[in-house]
């Protein structure tokens, strides 16, 4: 298969690129060395199955001669015709993060440029200068936006400032951040198997690119970076218990991410002493003043306000004795209260009596 290009002008000035395809024949007709057909494949790309023929009826020998094997496409493009005087040219790929951005400042008919400058989204990505390139060594997300440059043209161009039409950049992401997974679960007893699986995906576009795994546990790295996007804990202890979380790069490390935090729990085994259940804790109340019995056990302390001696609890109903003598004591200080009271009184009484007295002065002896 061959490409050809065909390039036409007009004042002002149009750029038209006109893309051909031609089909050379291993073994061209007598008639004619080479043969412009259209060809229609069938079955599906890069495959021993798939073959291309071209679209008229053919027998013989000559369909043969038409006939390619095990094709294979290549990767698509946009084709955007302009009829300005300055344009800017960008990736014809698919960008994804960690890729080259380059861009470029184009004139017509390659004339030479001065005071170049790029913008992003409308501010200037640096002062004016010579260069009509502007490139960013690995893209990411945050680089996407609306580019556009503007420039002065020299001779033999016109001699004054041109602004390029606006060309939108997109930074696809390269992978998202991990997750960390445990199997078979992140609480688990001693002994027991541990797996952590560092989990993401690449895009069908990016799908050869290799990534790099690395696990860390509370802020340590417990395993460099490495192919393997798991990390096996064939036995696990209770010094395994911890936050880990876990990071994937590419090989460049020009792309890295890591994952949130995963809490695992290990737990110590079982015990297999089983706690003597002939001689139960009485659950019957104790009366006032009688020992409570003696637990097998090292006893919490004794709450004086707990109904029974072997269970204390804050939800059980207080001592009744107890219960009395501080309703007896609650009214007596009611009674001190009220006793107060009248006494305070009188003594308003009698200290306005005595302010009377006073006043009038001291009584006549007849």
């Amino acid at each position: 298969m061959a490409l050809g290009g065909l390039l036409g002008a007009r004042s002002p000035p149009p750029v038209l690129w006109v893309l051909l395809v031609t089909a050379s024949l291993s073994r061209p007709a007598p008639s004619s060395a080479a043969s412009f057909e259209p060809l229609q494949c069938e079955g599906p790309a890069s495959t021993r199955d798939s073959g291309c023929h071209t679209g008229r009826h053919l027998t013989g020998s000559r369909e043969v001669d038409f006939q390619a094997k095990s094709y294979v496409f290549s990767q698509p493009f946009h084709l955007i015709v302009s009829y300005d005087w300055l344009i800017l040219q960008g990736p014809a790929i698919p960008l994804f993060e960690g890729d080259p951005l380059a861009l470029r400042c184009q004139a017509w008919q390659d004339w030479p440029l001065t005071q170049v400058t790029f913008y992003r989204d409308g501010s200037a990505l640096g002062p004016p200068g010579p260069r009509r390139e502007f490139s960013i060594a690995a893209a990411r997300k945050a680089d996407s936006g609306h580019y556009h440059c503007s420039a002065v043209f020299r001779s033999p161009g016109p001699g004054r400032l041109g602004t390029a039409s606006s060309l939108v950049v997109t930074v696809q992401e390269l992978f998202p951040a991990p997750v960390l997974r445990a199997a078979p679960s992140a609480q688990l007893r001693e002994g027991a198997p541990l797996t952590l699986s560092c989990q993401t995906r690449l895009p069908p576009q990016r799908s050869a690119v290799r990534l790099l795994f690395s696990f860390y546990k509370d802020g340590r790295a417990v395993r460099g970076r490495g192919v393997s996007p798991e990390l096996q804990v064939p036995v696990a202890a209770q010094g395994h218990a911890g936050s880990y979380w876990c990071e994937a790069a590419t090989e460049d490390g020009q792309v890295w991410k890591h994952s949130p935090k995963l809490e695992v729990r290990v737990q110590g085994p079982s015990s297999s002493v089983e706690p003597p259940t002939s001689n139960p804790a009485p659950l019957k109340s104790s009366a006032p003043g009688t020992p409570a019995a003696k637990p097998l056990g090292p006893p919490p302390p004794p709450s004086p306000l707990s109904k029974g001696a072997g269970l204390p609890s804050p939800l059980q109903a207080p001592d009744p004795h107890l219960h009395h003598q501080m309703g007896v004591l609650l009214k007596q200080m009611q009674d001190v209260r009220a006793l107060l009271g009248h006494l305070v009184l009188e003594l308003r009484d009698l200290s306005g009596h005595l302010k009377l007295e006073t006043r009038k002065g001291p009584a006549k002896r007849e």
